[in-house]
């Protein structure tokens, strides 16, 4: 395959010309000879026996041939040069680009932040809030946990972690509008954390999907979803991941003990240029060890012991996540 790749100097002159829109711009960039990119972007032309630009005009205009090959060759001068800042940094010190699930960044995320900084000093994280799997073909991310189905082409991935989800309520709100049975929870607002497909799932496990619930407000993140039932504002489906502090803390509560799994799961992606970077590599066994050690140490959230558990079909499932890999 390589040696049917064009040379590396007339790629990043096409490139710098085609990004600039004028051979002197590239040059100046480049710092050589309004020849030297004229030579060698007719060079490359030769080699791939087609014309890349329009002649004539203030302007260069790529033709349709070069249209095609500009993004290929800008997404691979990104990915070296990403690459080469990364291995110049020593696997103690530097900036460490994450993007996270919104849910998972503020509830379990954003709250462990400590250890890792304790660990590791001299790293520092910038963190996006984001659940979109295009940003780890980013050259402004380093690394993306997602939720989704996996399976995302042109990089390294492995799941960090399956769950459980099922409805969770503030003890103020338990305190003044109990939930005796799954049947009261006609009585309360439904907080959905997506377009209502969970809550369905839940409620069809709990066979009850005839139940009337007039009232829900639906907020597209489970991040805001949980929130809202810890300040009382409804019943969520929280999960055995983002919502075990909150549960621990008592700032939450489970009222039935009826668990269904989530349709996804979450996933630690980079691009495999970057997952073999020292910087990389301590974040992302950091990430996996938290998880372990949090596991070996604390129960699955249950179900509240006081409350009565009415589920008319006694069809539970607790999973127990654990950890594979794709593409190591």
């Amino acid at each position: 395959m390589a040696n049917r790749l064009p040379p590396l100097n007339p790629l990043r002159a096409f490139e710098a010309a085609a990004r600039r829109g004028s051979i002197s711009a590239a040059a100046r960039e480049l710092n050589v000879t309004h020849g030297a990119i004229s030579h060698q972007i007719k060079s490359l032309e030769e080699t791939l026996k087609t014309t890349l630009f329009e002649r004539g005009g203030k302007r260069l205009k790529l033709t349709p041939q070069g249209a095609l090959l500009l993004p290929a060759v800008s997404q691979a001068f990104d990915g070296i040069a990403a690459a080469t800042a990364l291995l110049d940094r020593p696997s103690t010190s530097g900036n460490l680009r994450i993007s996270c699930v919104p849910a998972l960044l503020a509830l379990w995320l954003v709250p462990r932040m400590g250890s890792f900084t304790d660990r590791y000093p001299e790293i520092s994280l910038t963190l996006t809030s984001s659940n979109d799997a295009e940003l780890i073909y980013s050259p402004e991310i380093d690394i993306a946990i997602l939720y989704g189905a996996g399976g995302w082409r042109d990089c390294w991935t492995r799941l960090w972690s399956t769950f459980d989800l099922f409805p969770v309520v503030s003890p103020t709100l338990l305190n003044t509008r109990p939930l005796r049975s799954v049947r009261d929870l006609q009585d309360h607002v439904l907080l959905h954390g997506d377009d209502g497909r969970e809550w369905r799932s839940w409620l069809a496990a709990a066979d009850q999907l005839d139940m009337p619930h007039p009232r829900e407000h639906f907020m597209g993140d489970a991040r805001l979803s949980t929130e809202a039932a810890r300040h009382g504002q409804g019943v969520a489906l929280g999960d055995s991941i983002t919502a075990s502090s909150l549960i621990a803390a008592g700032e939450l509560i489970i009222p039935f003990d009826l668990a269904v799994p989530a349709a996804d799961a979450f996933y630690v992606a980079a691009r495999n240029e970057v997952r073999g970077a020292p910087i990389a590599k301590v974040f992302i066994d950091w990430l996996f060890d938290t998880l372990e050690t949090e596991r070996a140490v604390q129960p699955r959230p249950i179900a509240r012991q006081t409350a009565r558990t009415i589920v008319p079909t006694p069809r539970r499932r607790a999973t127990s996540p654990q950890s594979v890999e794709d593409g190591e």
